[in-house]
Order: structure tokens, then C-alpha cells, then sequence
């Protein structure tokens, strides 16, 4: 069974950057393919980026892209994603989640439905 925890949110002024990470435990890490996702109030749970197995594809969503970079260390059973230049629309509970993949492709998943682990997640909030 996955395991999953999610640290680094915070609260950061318009501008500022935060790293989040997501440590895994309790499967093989490089099974997995991984999404970070996030949950504002009142709105429904969306995809920020998503990164296959190997780490060699990657996706992002198109309101954060070249502001946000996602990356893993399978070594370390980690997961990242780096963000730039927040804004207060950014300000959400960060969930990092993780689906295993079988075959060693380069597939990243979007839809919230095809993940099976996921984080207690980290609040992210960004003042104006």
C-alpha cells in the first residue's frame, strides 16, 4: 500500500516561490506514475502537473505553466514541484498522488479518478 505525505505549503507573499514535496513509502516508487493536484474552497479537486514513471514526460496545466516545474527523485522515493511567481489564485490545498504503472512507458495520468494513493495534502496560501 502507498503512502504518501506531502510538506512544504506555507503562506508566501504574491511573487514568492515555494517547493512542495511528497515522500513515498510503502511501494516502489518508480512504479508509479505521479500528479500533484490542487482543491481551492468551493471548487472541485484539478490537475497542476503530472509526471510519468521515469520522469521523462511531463504535463502541466496551461494556467500555471512556465511558473511551475514538477520533477521526482526515484532514488530518494520523492516527489517535487517547484513554483514561481504565486499569486493569490494559487492559494489551495497541494495533494500529491500516485497510480501505479505496470509497463515502463512514458504515460502521465490527468484525471483525479485514475490515481489510488494520495496525500492528507499541504495548504498553499498566497497573500496580496
Amino acid at each position: 500500500q502507498g503512502q504518501l505525505v506531502e510538506s512544504g505549503g506555507g503562506l508566501v507573499q504574491a511573487g514568492g516561490s515555494l517547493r512542495l514535496s511528497c515522500a513515498a513509502s510503502g511501494g516502489t516508487f518508480s512504479m508509479y506514475a505521479m500528479g500533484w493536484f490542487r482543491q481551492a474552497p468551493g471548487k472541485e479537486r484539478a490537475v497542476v502537473a503530472a509526471i510519468s514513471r521515469s520522469g521523462r514526460t511531463t504535463y502541466y496545466a496551461d494556467s500555471l505553466k512556465g511558473r511551475i516545474t514538477i520533477s521526482r527523485d526515484n532514488a530518494k522515493n520523492t516527489l517535487y514541484l517547484q513554483m514561481n511567481t504565486l499569486t493569490p489564485q494559487d492559494t489551495a490545498v497541494y495533494y500529491c498522488a500516485a497510480k501505479t504503472v505496470v509497463y515502463a512507458g512514458g504515460t502521465y495520468y490527468l484525471d483525479k479518478d485514475d490515481y489510488r494513493y494520495w496525500g492528507r495534502g499541504t495548504q498553499v496560501t498566497v497573500s496580496s
